[in-house]
């Protein structure tokens, strides 16, 4: 008698938050008989952000799931416990056979709590079937939002968790046409002033859960001085007066243009 098959981990991307933009590969690993779901949370009583967008596209959550708790804290050795625990689970329900499905708002490759989950993973068992599916960001479609492109003909862009602090900030918006900062919650109305102070209220945007039912786009930077926002916030800042250094266009030879 033959062992039984070891199940996949699909990182189902599901988009920021409007059902339609759930791919219709992500939708179909979704539906796959007898699919396990597993959807991260910060702690036990937590929703899960993943899971509301997956329910608001019509599907049923399935007999077979589970929450992986992910704590906001900076606790190395907390964080440690809690990321062993989630792929030790993981691993016991695909050595049954069963594929899972881990649900991931965004884009699964990007500031994903699944790509962390994946390493994990490997490192436990280095012979698992992880496939990862491409999703859409939120600064994809909060810029689809906004009617704003990210990038034109040789624009660049630099994204970035806001985090790093205002010196990286204002260096970034000398060195790069369009800037995305992730997660502005803490520094909010510092990066208000700072924009202010380059002339670049009027060329940024302020997008708060893109995509969902509680989207909120604000044009007007200075209106969102001291409120507070919520933690899955965005900017997208353009710089149209940034001096550009010389750029080689193109691969070909002179005799071919």
């Amino acid at each position: 008698m033959t062992d039984k098959k070891t199940g996949t981990l699909y990182g189902v991307s599901l988009g920021p938050g409007d059902p339609g933009l759930i791919t219709r590969q992500a939708w179909d690993i979704l539906q796959q008989p007898a699919i396990f779901w597993a959807y991260p949370v910060r702690h036990k009583k937590s929703a899960s952000y993943a899971l509301e967008i997956a329910l608001r596209s019509g599907l049923e959550l399935p007999v077979d799931n589970t929450a992986l708790i992910f704590p906001m804290t900076h606790d190395v050795e907390k964080l440690a416990k809690y990321w062993l625990n989630a792929a030790q689970t993981v691993i016991d329900t695909l050595k049954t056979g069963q594929n899972v499905a881990f649900l991931v708002e965004g884009d699964a490759s990007t500031y994903s709590t699944f790509g962390h989950l994946a390493r994990t993973l490997k490192t436990l068992n280095d012979t698992l079937d992880i496939q990862t599916l491409a999703g859409v960001t939120s600064f994809n479609a909060a810029a689809a939002q906004v009617q704003t492109p990210l990038a034109d003909v040789d624009d660049t862009v630099a994204i970035i968790p806001a985090g790093y602090g205002l010196q990286v900030i204002e260096d970034l918006l000398q060195r790069f046409d369009t800037l995305v900062l992730l997660k502005v919650k803490p520094l909010l109305d510092d990066i208000i002033d700072l924009l202010d102070t380059h002339g670049l209220h009027e060329h940024s945007y302020f997008i708060e859960k893109a995509g969902s039912p509680e989207e909120r786009i604000v044009y007007n930077l200075a209106a969102l001085k001291g409120q507070k926002v919520n933690y899955l916030s965005l900017m997208i800042v353009k710089n149209p007066g940034r001096q550009r250094g010389q750029i080689i266009r193109g691969c070909l030879k002179k005799h071919d243009l």
